[in-house]
């Protein structure tokens, strides 16, 4: 079963249980929607056969792609990430079915970020990173903090010896953004605040929540709860252009999809989000133009032959320079920067992250993600632990090491010496 769920809405759930394998030129409908409603109280799924799949929750079109595939009398059946897309009620409706499954002899293959849900249904747990094959595991023998250690790559010995990290400080207290309960469609409510001046950072695994939470907070997705301030005055942050206004920046974790304009020149790319705020009825001046291109250019040290060359020909370092310059040209007061340093070399990264310190010194606040904790450690003075969409700790002085991070994931496991 896919990622994405590949039905199709607009049919009944009976004729998405039996698209493709009918016989012969004439279907006996009245044959498929008896098999279907047999299909769907046995396996206990909440639908009716003649009723439209599109009108169905997520859990239940999950739960029908499931029974398809065991009225094709499937003996392995390979779920990838179906959990990904519903709240806790439908989980629990979907772990019935798979234990029952289960029960049946049916093996089943979970693929999922969500820790504590390996932990609920599986019986044994394979771990893989960077594509290669980590390890396999009973899952009762393998506690969540050990787990955690093999995903990210780092053993608990090796960790133990990192020492303390240096706290890193700031002069500057007063709070410049503060969410109270914020939600979106993406993310669950949660509350955060960020101090001028200060770097912080959403660590976790892959589908925490952490870019998630972030792109609430920028309105990139559709904000459906919670309360804003900024500088002490409530604000109303539904899309991008509130946040803008309100002196936030937002580099995507995705820059070819939702950074980069592939077509366009460096200078077009580097102007595009003043221009937007100037509003396109006021155009920023080709001479403008220019002049803000040559000095970010400048500024960045961005490897390009010229500002008028089309930045989908840049590396990707040098196309993640040019939307922090697109960024710095607005004079954010506070900057958000989802894996600024993903897939660019060790040089470049450690330029950004030297302009993100020179930044915070300037007073500007910046919420810094990265894969690489060594990176977060090494730039950020908190940072915001999170695990299946919750925070679940905050972490500061003492404390940011990578074995405290990995433990506050794992659900505040203590690595005692008989599991080290």
């Amino acid at each position: 079963m896919y990622q994405e769920i590949t039905l199709c809405p607009n049919l009944t759930v009976a004729e998405n249980m039996f698209i493709g394998r009918e016989r012969g030129p004439f279907v006996r409908q009245k044959d498929y929607k008896k098999r279907a409603a047999e299909l769907l109280g046995e396996l206990g799924i909440p639908a009716r056969g003649t009723q439209q799949l599109g009108d169905c929750s997520l859990a239940v079109q999950q739960m029908v792609a499931i029974a398809r595939a065991v009225d094709m009398k499937c003996r392995v059946l390979v779920l990838d990430e179906p959990t990904s897309s519903l709240d806790d009620k439908e989980v629990n409706v979907l772990f019935n079915l798979m234990r029952d499954l289960k029960s049946r002899g049916v093996g089943i293959i979970f693929v999922t970020h969500f820790l504590e849900q390996v932990y609920a249904v599986c019986d044994r747990i394979t771990v893989l990173r960077n594509g290669e094959l980590v390890g396999e595991y009973l899952t009762e023998e393998l506690p969540q903090v050990k787990l955690v250690a093999k995903m990210i790559g780092k053993d608990l010995e090796e960790l133990k010896s990192l020492g303390e990290v240096e706290e890193k400080k700031s002069d500057i207290k007063e709070i410049f953004y503060e969410a109270k309960d914020l939600s979106s469609s993406e993310a669950r409510p949660f509350d955060f605040n960020i101090h001028k001046g200060e770097v912080n950072g959403f660590t976790g695994l892959l589908g925490s929540g952490r870019s998630e939470s972030v792109r609430a907070v920028f309105g990139a997705d559709k904000v459906t709860g919670g309360t804003v301030k900024v500088n002490g005055k409530n604000v109303r942050i539904t899309k991008p252009i509130d946040a803008m206004k309100n002196g936030i920046g937002y580099l995507a974790e995705d820059r070819k999809r939702d950074g980069i304009i592939a077509d366009l020149s460096v200078r077009e790319n580097i102007i595009l989000a003043a221009q937007v705020m100037k509003g396109f009825f006021r155009p920023i001046s080709r001479s403008e133009a220019e002049a803000f291109a040559d000095e970010y250019i400048k500024v960045l040290n961005i490897k390009t032959a010229s500002r008028e060359t089309p930045v989908g020909s840049l590396s990707g370092g040098n196309q993640q320079k040019v939307i922090l310059a697109r960024w710095l040209l607005t004079h954010p007061n506070y900057l958000i920067l989802d894996e600024p340093t993903r897939g660019i070399d060790v040089g470049t990264k450690l330029e950004i992250q030297k302009l993100v310190l020179k930044l915070a010194e300037d007073g500007v606040a910046v919420t810094f993600i990265s894969s690489e904790i060594e990176e977060m450690l090494r730039t950020c003075s908190r940072l915001i632990v999170m695990r299946d969409r919750n925070i679940v700790g905050e972490l500061t002085g003492a404390d940011l090491n990578e074995a405290q991070i990995m433990k506050t994931i794992a659900g505040g496991e203590a690595a005692n010496e008989k599991e080290v």
